[in-house]
């Protein structure tokens, strides 16, 4: 018998048909012999009403109320879930984050999971029972309803399997699996069968939405197998696992994007030690998280310095740049927001050099200019011009040879 967490989107669940085909796929678990404990989503498009609602309210809404009203989504499901089950003969019992104690600190909207006490889980699970429990939502040390952040139902039911020790933790979702790309801009992406967490942690942080990246660090953290698969077939998905269990070392396993950037130039900047603290204080300080940045030295003594923000961050980096451009002194300030960032990512870029040369050759074929570029061990991002995102990544797949016969790391 193994113990099995599965994980619903609101996709899954979208209306009375939906939440009957998952009891039955949670019932067909819970009868081959396992254990299982479900964790979903509110219903598609609940959690964007009641958003709405609240700054229909409130220009600002209290971020306490925010949580209380929004978490109700997720506890609608888990009760209309448990019902559905039970009509099937299954045994089924919904619980609050407040009544499994999925402690959490009281950053409200973004919550960061301290513990979860798994004792009524399982008792629970004991008398043959499936435990249905809402994603999303926990509670802080004064009992006050906390929330985690748009996509923290994948973050909470790897912290679920975590703490129950689980032997998997699986990943519903619209869609068959982790792809080598985005299938709406490249039609031949295909299925990759298991990644690493370091590959994932990358894609997901690029832009693939596939999995919450807070998620995949608890299954790194936890050693907690994570299966991504389709809600609406039984085809196998991903495995994303340890990177000892990965067997096929792909030069690259995939090619992702990311649209939601903006570009931040302040020019003209004294060339001296400390200057870099002085303009990326203030940025941290505002809560703003900085992506890749790249600093031109000239010969006159000065220095350009670049950055990339989420292009909803736009505005205020631009304020707190032109403060600082009158203080430092600089010359001036310049924003772009028509940009994106294409990445490749593989494990196979540790021993294997070319990678770089490859990718620059390929995009310098199509006439794209490369604005900036950042790496890490195992991913290659550049900064390009919004326009050419979906030919980057479609020359990208192509030449990485990711549609029908990828590239292995002892072939390339």
């Amino acid at each position: 018998m193994a113990l099995i967490v599965q994980k619903f989107g609101g996709t899954s669940v979208g209306d009375a048909d939906r939440i009957r085909a998952v009891a039955r796929r949670c019932v067909d678990t819970r009868n081959a012999g396992n254990d299982v404990v479900v964790v979903v989503s509110a219903m598609a498009g609940v959690t964007d009403r009641l958003v709405q609602l609240a700054h229909e309210i409130s220009a600002d809404p209290d971020p306490r109320e925010y949580d209380v009203l929004v978490a109700t989504g997720e506890q609608q499901t888990i009760a209309l879930l448990a019902m559905a089950i039970q009509e099937l003969g299954t045994p089924a019992r919904s619980l609050t984050a407040t009544q499994i104690r999925m402690l959490t600190d009281a950053d409200h909207a973004r919550a960061r999971i301290h513990s979860i006490d798994t004792e009524r889980l399982r008792e629970e699970l004991a008398r043959g029972a499936i435990a249905v429990l809402p994603g999303f939502q926990g509670v802080t040390e004064d009992g006050d309803i906390s929330t985690l952040g748009r996509g923290g139902s994948d973050t909470s039911a790897v912290a679920v399997a975590a703490a129950l020790k689980a032997d998997v933790c699986e990943i519903y979702t619209d869609v068959d699996g982790v792809l080598t790309c985005d299938p709406r801009i490249v039609p031949d992406a295909r299925l990759i069968e298991r990644i690493s967490y370091d590959e994932m942690l990358e894609m997901a942080s690029l832009g693939a939405k596939v999995l919450q990246i807070r998620s995949v660090k608890f299954g790194k953290q936890y050693g907690v197998p994570i299966h991504v698969r389709s809600a609406f077939s039984d085809r196998e998905g991903t495995w994303v696992v340890p990177e000892s269990e990965v067997m096929e070392r792909l030069v690259v396993s995939g090619v992702t994007y990311n649209r939601n950037e903006a570009k931040v130039t302040i020019f003209g900047v004294a060339d001296v030690p400390g200057i870099a603290a002085r303009i990326f204080g203030p940025m941290s300080d505002a809560g703003l998280v900085v992506d890749v940045i790249v600093q031109n030295v000239s010969k006159d003594g000065t220095t350009d310095v670049t950055f990339t923000v989420a292009r909803g961050d736009l505005a205020r980096a631009l304020e707190i740049s032109e403060s600082l451009a009158a203080e430092l002194p600089a010359r001036g300030v310049e924003s772009d927001e028509a940009i994106a960032k294409v990445s490749v990512v593989g494990l196979g870029m540790k021993d294997h050099a070319g990678v770089a040369g490859r990718m620059f050759k390929v995009l310098a074929n199509e006439g794209i200019n490369i604005q900036m570029i950042n790496t890490s061990e195992i991913k290659i991002s550049v900064v390009l011009a919004e326009k050419y995102t979906e030919l980057a990544c479609r020359k990208l797949h192509a030449a990485f040879e990711l549609g029908d016969a990828p590239v292995r790391e002892e072939e390339a």
